[in-house]
């Protein structure tokens, strides 16, 4: 790939990672972190896991997997836990649910899905890790 392509392929995928991280991360995981008492008991249970479990499986994916893609570590398997919590979400929790109400988990399934198979890019810890000495 020429140089200023490959430049601009991965200040995308940059912004990418920082813009669907930083949303999930401030916009839904870090709500749900802090009402956690109130959600414990009454959070939907797609699995069949308990209220309690999948709470804290869509915490882990929605704050901890949401940072390590905002800042490129281990983004393929954190975009992956993001990415199965909102097909979960999507095609689980809301699947009877009229077309507007899942739609907001596909819109943050689809780029997570995407930096899952493309990685995070150069400009990520992932990228720097990975440069030869």
């Amino acid at each position: 790939m020429e140089p200023m392509r490959a430049l601009l392929s991965d200040v995308g995928l940059l912004l990418l990672r920082v813009g669907v991280g930083g949303l999930m991360l401030f916009g839904h995981g870090v709500k749900k972190a802090l009402r956690y008492a109130e959600l414990s008991s009454t959070f939907s249970d797609p699995l069949g896991i308990g209220s309690v479990h999948s709470l804290n499986l869509a915490i882990f994916a929605e704050v901890l997997c949401a940072a390590m893609v905002m800042v490129g570590l281990a983004t393929r398997v954190a975009a992956i836990n993001v990415a199965g919590t909102m097909a979960v979400a999507a095609f689980v929790v809301h699947r009877s649910d009229p077309w507007p109400k899942p739609e907001l988990a596909i819109v943050y399934l689809l780029p997570f899905l995407v930096l899952a198979l493309t990685g995070a890019g150069r400009f990520s810890l992932d990228g720097y890790r990975s440069r030869p000495e």
